[in-house]
C-alpha cells in the first residue's frame, strides 16, 4: 500500500517513469483479465490502453481507496462491462439462447479448470500445510480455531497459509495471476 501511495503520488506529479512502471507492473495481468470478459485479445489489449490513458489523463483526480492493482481490476472490469454492453445488437431469440448457453459451457469449464488446477496444487502441498490450508479454505476455520484443533500457534498457522497461498500461485503461473 506504501508503494501505490508513493507510485500515485509520482504519477499525479507528471513522472512518466512512474507511470511507465504502472504500466509494465499491470498491462499484460489486465489484458489476460479483460480477455475472459470479452473474448477478444485485440479488443481486450485496446481496452486496457484506455484504462492507462484515462489513467494518464485524470490523474490529478484518481483517489486510491484501496489499492492501484485492485483500482486498475475495477476499472477493467467496469470498461468490460461498457464494451459488451456497447457491441450487443438485438439477436433472435434462438441465437441469444445459443449464445448464452455457450457462454455458460465456457464460463463453466473454464472454472472447473481452475478448480482442478487449485486442487492439484493444494494437493502438491506439504501434508501440514495443505492440511492447514484446507481447514482455513474448505472448513472456514478462524485461524485460532485451527491453531487450537492442531495444537499449535495461530503465527504458525498463519505461515503455513502464507505458504499455501505462495506455493498455489506459483504453480496456477501467469494465467490465473490476477487472482492473487
Amino acid at each position: 500500500m506504501e508503494n501505490d501511495i508513493l507510485l500515485l503520488k509520482l504519477i499525479k506529479e507528471g513522472d512518466t517513469h512512474a507511470f511507465r512502471h504502472l504500466f509494465d507492473l499491470y498491462f499484460v495481468a489486465l489484458c489476460r483479465y479483460m480477455n475472459l470478459y470479452l473474448k477478444n485479445q485485440q479488443e481486450a489489449e485496446e481496452a486496457a490502453l484506455d484504462i492507462f490513458t484515462h489513467f494518464w489523463t485524470h490523474r490529478e483526480g484518481i483517489e486510491i481507496k484501496l489499492s492501484l492493482k485492485a483500482y486498475l481490476f475495477q476499472s477493467a472490469r467496469n470498461k468490460c462491462l461498457n464494451v459488451i454492453r456497447d457491441r450487443k445488437t438485438t439477436v433472435g431469440l434462438d441465437e441469444a439462447q445459443g449464445q448464452q448457453l455457450a457462454e455458460a459451457e465456457s464460463a463453466s469449464l473454464e472454472v472447473e479448470e481452475l478448480y482442478l488446477l487449485v486442487r492439484e496444487a493444494v494437493c502438491s502441498l506439504p501434508e501440514r500445510c495443505a492440511e492447514v490450508f484446507r481447514k482455513s479454505r474448505v472448513e472456514e476455520l478462524t485461524n485460532q480455531e485451527i491453531a487450537d484443533q492442531m495444537h499449535i500457534s495461530v503465527k504458525t498457522v498463519e505461515g503455513q497459509i502464507t505458504k499455501a497461498l505462495k506455493r498455489i500461485k506459483e504453480f496456477l503461473g501467469d494465467k490465473y495471476s490476477y487472482l492473487f
